[in-house]
């Protein structure tokens, strides 16, 4: 199925970004998590919409073999893209899935030189203006990637340790345990992918960028920048526990009076 806008008939993407939600249907984590109820809605739901409510983006795209996350995307007015079974498996690449989507696209638009935003369907909860910043950061540096980044927090690689057979430890790196930092205060800045956006540019996803090196990252170019998120502020859904906190999450935000205690917090910050 050619992609296009339901809920418009447009043939022609509108100026902009175009947005490629991967939402496939195999799960052994959290089977059937694309489609699992978070807050009210299935879990792609709150995907489609981050990405319909960004600014600088003219075109929604779901990447899934999965029936339930197209009937949704369809019913939201995003376009779908039937994804082969063989970019369904538990060995597909992200870049691979989202180069099929793209060439599914400019099948029927034609090609254009317009930013690509990744966003996985598995992520419910993100900050509303986060894609919109990675757009900003690829525009404003020229950059082949922008990536979101969260603070590790207390699972810092200088807290990790190696347990032995017999439980005796040694320091994941270096000699000394935890680096004889005993406080999170003291520990130095330290940033994980956080699975809530990647922005790439169309030679970046194509490989066409002189001088990377091979590898499951190459597609994010050479020039590769980040975007900070604060600790909680993105939920991807690995574990069945992610959704559990996720749906409260997102309840409460949307129960009455959340959105006045939310100002009241903001201006009190």
């Amino acid at each position: 199925m050619n992609p296009r806008r339901e809920s418009t008939g447009q043939s022609k993407p509108a100026p902009g970004a175009i947005a490629i939600v991967l939402a496939r249907a195999g799960s052994k984590g959290v089977p059937g998590k694309n489609t699992a109820m978070v807050a009210g809605r299935a879990c792609v739901a709150w995907t489609i919409e981050h990405a319909q409510e960004t600014p600088g983006v003219g075109m929604v795209v779901v990447s899934t073999d999965d029936a339930k996350v197209a009937e949704v995307a369809r019913e939201m007015g995003a376009s779908v893209v039937d994804r082969p079974a063989t970019l369904a498996g538990d060995t597909a690449s992200v870049d691979d899935a989202a180069r099929h989507a793209l060439a599914e696209v400019e099948r029927s638009t034609g090609s254009a030189n317009a930013p690509i935003v990744i966003l996985y369907a598995s992520v419910p909860v993100r900050p509303r203006d986060l894609s919109q910043r990675a757009i900003e950061r690829l525009a404003e540096t020229g950059a082949d990637s922008v990536q979101s980044f969260s603070r590790v927090g207390k699972h810092h690689p200088w807290w990790m340790v190696r347990v032995g057979e017999r439980g005796e430890l040694s320091a994941w790196e270096g000699d000394t345990l935890f680096h004889g930092v005993y406080r999170r205060q003291m520990l130095p800045p330290a940033f994980v992918p956080d699975g809530g956006v990647m922005v790439v540019t169309r030679r970046a996803l194509l490989r066409e960028i002189p001088g990377v090196h091979d590898g499951p990252h190459a597609f994010l170019g050479r020039d590769r920048r980040g975007i900070e998120t604060s600790e909680g502020d993105v939920i991807d859904i690995d574990a069945p526990i992610d959704l559990v906190v996720a749906n409260a999450l997102l309840s409460s935000r949307s129960a009455p009076g959340a959105g006045i205690q939310r100002g009241v917090m903001e201006k009190s910050a």
